[in-house]
Formats: structure tokens, sequence, C-alpha cells
């Protein structure tokens, strides 16, 4: 198979286009959307094909709640690390979309997994959290193919999450991720609009 230039655009433009989503409407999303998006997980790649990531979708209005009671601590516990201007800034910032995200997923990530026989990450084995996080970021870009938003919350306390969804032992917290159809779309990141911090370009630097 090769691509063409009219491919490439295509996925230049998803990539632009992608952001990390705070503001969703609540309209559901509908199932078989949601399963392409699972089966693009399924070709993301993995350190020895080992596919630690696990997914729960949360639909238990009482597990959400204190989700949301758990980002709000640990909230105003980061809030605390800042002062004057970006304190103020930081108090502006929308951090997550819990309120309001239709499709919520907690990603764990199996730390000793049986597949893939442990090639590849005797030596690294944080390729096993690697593995987590393309999962996520091919997830991120089906989605955003699919016209939808999604985000990740990461203020939260991962081992507060784990007892709450009562995870097995060898499972490890990874991301928290909101999914749904944005209030909005825009090709300029929040944080850059909020002027938070802009983008530095990648260097590749020659040795």
């Amino acid at each position: 198979m090769e691509f063409d230039d009219r491919a490439r655009e295509t996925l230049a433009e998803i990539l632009c286009w992608r952001r990390d989503t705070r503001h969703f409407r609540t309209d559901p999303v509908p199932e078989p959307v949601l399963e392409r998006l699972r089966v693009a997980m399924d070709r993301a790649p993995s350190v020895g094909n080992a596919r630690p990531w696990r997914v729960m979708r949360i639909e238990s209005p009482v597990i959400r709640a204190e989700l949301r009671a758990i980002f709000a601590r640990c909230n105003a516990q980061a809030a605390r690390q800042y002062e004057g201007a970006r304190a103020a800034q930081y108090a502006e910032l929308k951090l997550q979309g819990l309120e309001a995200a239709p499709v919520q997923l907690g990603v764990f990530t199996e730390i000793d997994p049986e597949a893939g026989h442990r090639l590849g990450r005797l030596t690294m084995p944080e390729t096993l959290r690697q593995s987590t996080a393309m999962a996520i970021h091919t997830l991120w870009l089906a989605a955003r193919a699919e016209n939808l938003g999604l985000g990740m919350v990461s203020i939260l306390d991962p081992r507060a999450v784990e007892r709450l969804m009562g995870v097995p032992e060898g499972l490890e917290f990874s991301a928290l991720l909101c999914l749904g159809y944005p209030a909005f779309t825009d090709d300029r990141p929040l944080l850059h609009r909020l002027g938070w911090q802009e983008d530095a370009p990648t260097l590749w630097q020659t040795i």
C-alpha cells in the first residue's frame, strides 16, 4: 500500500486539529462509532505485542461523582504550587470535562503481562507504559477522525482511582479519558490561547 499526497494532507489535518478537549456536548456517542474506536486501539503498536492496556468504561454515576471529587482535591493542591499572576491564570484554566463528557474511560497498564513473553522489555520495562501511551494516542487520532474530541485528565491521585475502580493487583492507573462531541473545535490549543505555554519545535540533533 502506497499513500498519496491527499492521504498525507489528511493525516496532517487530523494532527493539527487533534485537541485535548475540555468542553463537550452531552450528546451520546453511537455504539458503532465506539466500536470503531475500540478496533483502532487494537491496531496500536506495543512492545513484544504485549498489549498491556486495559480499558474500563465508566457508567456508574457514583464512580463518576467520586472521580470529580478526586480531581477537585488534587486540583486544589496543584493550585497551591503557583503564585501571583500564574496562580490567577491557573485558576482560569478548564482542566477537565468530567461534567459533560458522555463517555469516560479509565485506562490501566498491566505491569507484568504474560502476553509478549517479556520480549523487548527485559531491559526497559517502561516500554509497557509507553505501549499504553501509544494506544491512547491511537485512540485520540481515531476519535478526531470521527469528529469527536478526547481529553486526558491527569490531575488525579492514581492510587485513589485504582481503589475507587477496584482494579486487581498488577494493574497500574495510566489515564482517565473524556470522550464526546466537542462543544467547539479549534486548531489552536487552549493553553496557547490563554497564554500558558506555546509550542517549541522538536529538534533533531546530529551527533
